[in-house]
């Protein structure tokens, strides 16, 4: 009689021992780097034996290889929607902008938030830019509505900012607000729900103001001459068309 193992556990037919570890306070990714690296050059294996880095390290990087394919595709599928919607490059450009305000927010607000770079956050990065064009969309529309009517460049510009604070405002505060008990949550998959809500919520905050600001300073460079001289004309029939003034 001698002591022995109490499980044998087996995968595909070979023997397998797992070591199991939990993260705290810093990123899944760097962890592993280092433990690769300490492991690698501390640990000499015996013939026959091979080490696997796996569990959420593994579904990890199966999802960012997953994300950086899909937020490319995504990215092009909404240009390619905005340039049938307004039938311009240049303004499918002008309304992709607000995606660096919304991202940069939203990286700023995560380690404000003690969280670091995760699936769960890639994923509300995605849902992030999702809001914030739609923002866009709804402010160049209505200054794009104004000048057809044959406003001119900075009144029209000052009218649609002006009548799409509310909206965009509106839409902002019920994305944060639905969010927020997800931002503060901590019990049973807080790992998960706080990264995906902190990142739509400090993304929102700076890209709602920077849409209302930045992209009216912005509009007058995107509108092309063809544009401009078809304004113009709409503006000048107006102006013959218009009753005279009482003296």
């Amino acid at each position: 009689m001698r002591p022995g193992l109490n499980i044998i556990d087996r995968e595909e037919n070979e023997r397998r021992t797992a070591v199991k570890l939990s993260v705290r306070d810093r990123d899944l990714g760097s962890l592993v780097a280092e433990a690769r690296h300490k492991v690698s050059s501390q640990i000499r294996l015996p013939a026959g034996y091979r080490l696997e880095w796996t569990g959420s390290f593994e579904n990890q990087q199966r999802a960012q290889k997953r994300l950086a394919v899909v937020v490319p595709v995504t990215i092009a599928a909404i240009f390619f929607l905005l340039f049938i919607a307004f039938d311009s490059a240049k303004f499918a450009v002008l309304i992709l902008l607000t995606v660096p305000f919304a991202a940069a927010g939203g990286i700023m607000a995560l380690p404000l938030a003690g969280l670091n770079i995760s699936v769960a956050a890639l994923v509300g990065f995605v849902a992030l830019f999702g809001v914030s064009i739609q923002n866009s969309v709804i402010l160049v529309t209505r200054i794009r509505e104004l000048r057809r009517e044959g406003k001119e460049m900075i009144l029209s510009i000052k009218e649609g900012a002006t009548s799409r604070v509310r909206p965009m405002v509106m839409t902002a505060l019920m994305a944060m607000l639905g969010l927020l008990p997800m931002a503060l949550s901590n019990g049973v998959g807080a790992e998960t729900a706080r990264p995906f809500a902190v990142v739509i919520i400090g993304g929102l905050i700076p890209g709602t103001v920077l849409t209302l600001f930045i992209l009216p300073l912005l509009y007058p460079l995107f509108e092309s001459q063809e544009d401009r001289s078809m304004f113009a004309l709409n503006l000048e029939e107006q102006g013959r068309t218009s009753p005279p003034e009482a003296g």
